[in-house]
């Protein structure tokens, strides 16, 4: 890739896993009697046809790793565990009691935090929890983050006969330095031992976290972690652009200088070498930072066209409708979001006095539903189209004059009321993207808000 390109490009944007992004939520229009109307609407449209996804956040860990954005509680105290899966099951039934026909689950992603924190047993109280409001899709998809470190055979076995096919293990670098800097030690044995145990116990999918542009990393460290890792085969992985963003995480990203973290070109030619190194291997890059084995169905949903990308991250099926139980967590109506409390001990009240613990969301107009259409177009099949009426709004011409640079630069094609992005364009969808998000160039941020996009 050319460096004046990155140059050029290598500017703060979001990571669209919504539009609008949340620093762009309506919130003074935002009402909680909005949130369970639309809510109650989607439910409506999809439980029989597609049922529903849950995303369930489990917060604590036992260490702090620097490079980690989420919304976590450190403790070594374990005691936390059962209070905090009694509250999650008290939100969901509170939900349930809003919805007019028992919940069929499609998908289920466990985040945090650590889910594997949890012992097995609260685990299996969880889901046995969820599902004792709810019933299970024929063809559902569960999934949990493991780590490595503390993710036990049982945690897998457990999993597994609750409905547990996939299991993403947070990798990041396998550099001793790297990983010292991060706060994150593991070694490659304790992800083998587990890859392997899965592999056994019968995941059909099992996904590693890499980071590219990490402090102290260099290519000699980017090629030693995918060679470990393509020695492994998981079906699919991430390969993630380290956000440095000290200023959000605060000293949480401060256990090493600015100067140690690669920037621009020094840090995009991590991930060239590394995608390289995968495409050698049979990995087929899947979406913005993903790759997957043809026989991951992740693979299969990218090529059908049937790829979605939500708060978790992409998915190999769409619901409509996405509950996020725990603190923090984002729930996704298709016509509003809503996110919950911030801190356990908020979230903890107001479920004491029977409330869903919602603290913000956004109705979506219907220019934000047209536009965050083109988004997910954009960010899931690398093209988008507004040969359809409804598919058009009037800001387009202005944003084709704005694309046509990009256009010059080799970046994306556009022709037929069509946009595709060209294979030089993938590690720029990010700003093709923020040509479309109107709420961004109609407010330009006054302060940091975003990673750079390169």
């Amino acid at each position: 890739m050319k460096n004046s390109l990155i140059q050029k490009y290598n500017v703060p944007g979001p990571r669209y896993t919504s539009y609008p992004t949340v620093p762009y939520w309506n919130e003074n229009d935002f009402t909680y009697q909005l949130w369970i109307e639309s809510l109650q609407k989607s439910f409506a449209e999809s439980n029989q046809k597609d049922g529903i996804s849950l995303y369930i956040h489990l917060p604590f860990c036992e260490s702090m790793c620097t490079f980690c954005g989420c919304n976590k509680r450190i403790t070594k105290n374990h005691d936390v565990e059962n209070p905090y899966i009694e509250a999650v099951i008290k939100e969901w039934s509170l939900y349930c009691k809003l919805l007019n026909e028992r919940p069929i689950i499609k998908e289920i992603h466990l985040g945090g935090g650590t889910p594997t924190f949890f012992s097995p047993k609260n685990l299996e109280d969880l889901i046995n929890g969820i599902f004792s409001y709810a019933d299970k899709a024929k063809e559902h998809e569960f999934s949990f983050e493991g780590h490595p470190n503390n993710t036990t055979y049982e945690h897998l076995q457990k999993l597994y006969k609750l409905g547990f096919r996939r299991v993403s293990y947070g990798v990041q670098d396998y550099s001793k330095k790297v990983q010292k800097a991060i706060h994150r030690e593991q070694s490659f044995h304790n992800v083998a031992k587990v890859t392997f145990w899965a592999k056994e116990i019968g995941y059909t999918s099992i996904s590693h976290d890499l980071i590219f542009g990490l402090p102290f990393q260099g290519v000699e460290d980017i090629i030693d972690t995918i060679e470990k890792t393509n020695s492994l085969q998981p079906d699919r992985l991430a390969f993630y652009s380290y956000a440095h963003v000290p200023w959000i995480k605060g000293n949480g990203q401060r256990g090493f200088n600015d100067e140690n973290v690669p920037k621009d070109a020094e840090k995009r030619k991590l991930y060239e070498i590394g995608k390289q190194l995968l495409y050698k291997n049979e990995y087929y890059e899947i979406g913005m930072d993903h790759f997957a084995l043809k026989s991951d169905h992740l693979y299969t949903a990218f090529k059908d066209g049937k790829l979605h990308r939500n708060f978790m991250g992409y998915s190999a099926s769409k619901t409509q409708l996405m509950i996020g139980l725990g603190v923090s967590s984002i729930s996704d109506s298709w016509y509003s979001f809503a996110q919950n409390v911030k801190t356990i001990e908020d979230y903890y009240q107001l479920l004491e006095w029977d409330k869903i613990p919602v603290v913000k969301g956004h109705i979506l107009t219907e220019e934000d539903l047209i536009i965050r259409k083109h988004i997910l177009n954009l960010m899931c099949n690398f093209e988008t189209t507004w040969s359809e009426e409804s598919d058009y709004f009037k800001e387009i011409p202005e944003i084709l004059v704005q694309l046509k640079e990009m256009e010059n630069d080799g970046l994306l094609t556009i022709e037929n009321k069509k946009i595709n992005v060209t294979e030089a364009g993938k590690p720029f969808v990010r700003n093709i993207c923020m040509a479309f998000d109107l709420h961004l160039k109609r407010k330009a941020p006054e302060t940091s808000l975003f990673s750079m996009t390169i």
